[in-house]
């Protein structure tokens, strides 16, 4: 179901989870800043380092990451570059170590478009839970699928982050098929299911609540390459 602007925290409120499409999610975005830089901020995602990590043994991802500050009242602002980590508890794959990521590059993490995600995301997940400071993590994903090797946007299946809040901003799609995702209550029975195909289109995910999950991807011609590029941003109080 696609919900207008208005809509979409209250969605969060009764059901976990928000789905907003392109254009919902263009003018959510744009009521609090502009996306003007938003093809050079797409064609970042070129060039990634592989993500070592993979305990599956999967050359399928590719990775970046930041992390950014947002004490009660005060500015956003970027942290340190520093490792991150989940537990086994919240990721059985690839938890229980810390991880480090290349970094985003600086002119990335100071882009007209990012400063607008981070602060419609914070005036939305301030709504929905008043007074907190903001412990705020970005990952920059590329999934790739070939012949062969299918794309796992989740390698850890059906899971929780171990934050408050996450978004799920589709950057592009080129040359691949299916990566649904599915939102699911905690004796997993399901919620619903979307699938981002359009750049923008975007999920809102209450972490404290629901599981989420994305179906492999798959290339749509296996000569050519395919791949999904998605922003994770999460929040946790801090």
């Amino acid at each position: 179901m696609t919900l207008s602007t208005v809509d979409a925290a209250g969605a969060m409120l009764a059901d976990g989870f928000a789905y907003l499409d392109a254009a919902t999610s263009r003018a959510w975005l744009t009521r609090a800043g502009a996306l003007g830089d938003w093809d050079e901020f797409a064609a970042s995602w070129d060039g990634m380092q592989r993500d070592s990590y993979m305990a599956d043994g999967g050359r399928y991802r590719r990775r970046r990451h930041a992390v950014f500050a947002a004490p009660q009242g005060g500015p956003i602002r970027r942290a340190a570059h520093q490792p991150h980590f989940q537990t086994i508890a919240y990721n059985k794959l690839n938890g229980g170590i810390a991880r480090w990521f290349e970094p985003m590059p600086p002119s990335v993490g100071a882009s007209t478009s990012l400063a607008t995600i981070l602060a419609a995301t914070r005036t939305l997940f301030d709504g929905l839970t008043p007074g907190k400071s903001w412990h705020i993590e970005l990952h920059q994903f590329r999934i790739e699928a070939r012949a062969g090797e299918a794309g796992q946007p989740t390698p850890e299946g059906l899971h929780r982050d171990g934050v408050d809040f996450v978004l799920v901003l589709l950057i592009g799609r080129t040359n691949i098929e299916q990566g649904t995702t599915t939102i699911h209550d905690f004796e997993h029975h399901e919620l619903g299911s979307f699938t981002l195909t359009q750049p923008l289109d975007a999920a809102l995910v209450d972490d404290r609540r629901v599981f989420h999950g994305v179906t492999a991807v798959r290339p749509v011609d296996p000569a050519l390459q395919a791949f999904r590029d998605v922003l994770v941003v999460t929040y946790r109080a801090r």
